[in-house]
C-alpha cells in the first residue's frame, strides 16, 4: 500500500494539510503516517533550555492522538494511520523516516503568512522541498482536496533527458486519471530553438500522457507561473527544484511575497527517483 506521510507542528496550515492528506489516501487507497518532529528549546546563548523531555513528549502523543482521532472520523475509518514522534532536526528526521518508509508523497502546510525572511512556505519547507528526494507538496491552507484533475509541470526545456523524472510523472497522472499541462516561461517574444528542440524531446518521454503546451513569455516567472495555474484551474503544480532554478528564484525574489500569501495552488518538488 502506497503511505503518504504528512508532517505536522499542529498548526492551522498543517492540520489543513492533514485533512487534504486524507482526501487524497482515499482517493488512491493509501495509508498517512503522521510525523511530529520537535526538538529542545534552546535560549538566546543556544544552550538547550531545562525542560521535561516526558512533558513535551506527553504533549505530542496527545496532539498526534486527537489528529489520528479526527482523520479515522473524515475517512470513516477507511485510511489506516500510523502516528511517529521523533526528536531532532526537522529534514534530518523527515529524511531518516522516508528512506524507511519510502513515502509515495510527503505533504506539508504551506505557512505563506509567516514573516518576510521565510517567504515561501516556512524555513523548513523550504529546505525540504529543495533538497528531500522523495515528493513532497505543500498546500496552502485555504485548500481543500476534491480531486487532481489538472497537474500542472513548470519546466525551462533545459537538458530534459537527464532532468525529468518521467516516471513519477506518470504515475501522478495515471493515479489521478488527471491532465497534464507542460508550463514554460521565457523573455523572448520568438521561442528559442533549444527549446522547441527538446519539448520535443520531452514529448517523446511523455507524448503518450497526451500532455498541453503553454508557453508564456514573461519577465516574472513566478508570478506567470503560478497566475496560470489559478487562472486554470491547475489542482497541483509541480517544479524541478533539484536541477532547474524555478525554486531558488521563488524563494529569494522579494515581490514573490504578495504572490505566496495569495496563491491558492498546492505546489509539488519533484526530483528524480529516490528509489
Amino acid at each position: 500500500m502506497k503511505t503518504i506521510i504528512v508532517a505536522t507542528d499542529y498548526s492551522p496550515a498543517a492540520l489543513n494539510a492533514a485533512k487534504y492528506a486524507a482526501e487524497m489516501a482515499l482517493v488512491i487507497n493509501a495509508g498517512i503516517l503522521l510525523l511530529h518532529i520537535y526538538n529542545l528549546p534552546v535560549g538566546y546563548n543556544g544552550i538547550p533550555l531545562t525542560v521535561n523531555v516526558e512533558d513535551i513528549r506527553k504533549i505530542a502523543d496527545n496532539n498526534m492522538n486527537g489528529l489520528k482521532a479526527q482523520l479515522i472520523e473524515k475517512t470513516g475509518g477507511k485510511v489506516p494511520i500510523d502516528v511517529k514522534i521523533r526528536l531532532g532536526t526537522f529534514f534530518q528526521e523527515l529524511q531518516i523516516v522516508c528512506e524507511a518508509v519510502h513515502p509515495y508523497i510527503v505533504i506539508i502546510g504551506s505557512q505563506g503568512t509567516t514573516a518576510t525572511e521565510r517567504i515561501l512556505f516556512g524555513g523548513h519547507a523550504v529546505y525540504a522541498m529543495k533538497h528531500l528526494l522523495w515528493p513532497i507538496i505543500t498546500v496552502p491552507q485555504t485548500v481543500s482536496f476534491s480531486n487532481i484533475k489538472k497537474i500542472g509541470l513548470a519546466c525551462d526545456f533545459d537538458g530534459v533527458l537527464d532532468t525529468t523524472p518521467v516516471d513519477e510523472i506518470k504515475m501522478l497522472v495515471n493515479d489521478f486519471n488527471a491532465e497534464l499541462h507542460v508550463l514554460n516561461t521565457g523573455k523572448k517574444d520568438e521561442l528559442d530553438p533549444d527549446v522547441v528542440f527538446e519539448s520535443g524531446l520531452l514529448n517523446e518521454m511523455i507524448g503518450n500522457l497526451n500532455p498541453s503546451y503553454h508557453f508564456i513569455t514573461n519577465d516574472k516567472t513566478d508570478e506567470s507561473i503560478m497566475e496560470f495555474a489559478e487562472q486554470n484551474k491547475i489542482d497541483l503544480l509541480i517544479v524541478l527544484p533539484k536541477r532547474h532554478g524555478l525554486m531558488e528564484m521563488l524563494v529569494h525574489r522579494s515581490h514573490t511575497k504578495n504572490l505566496v500569501l495569495h496563491c491558492h495552488v498546492p505546489v509539488m518538488a519533484l526530483h528524480q527517483s529516490a528509489q
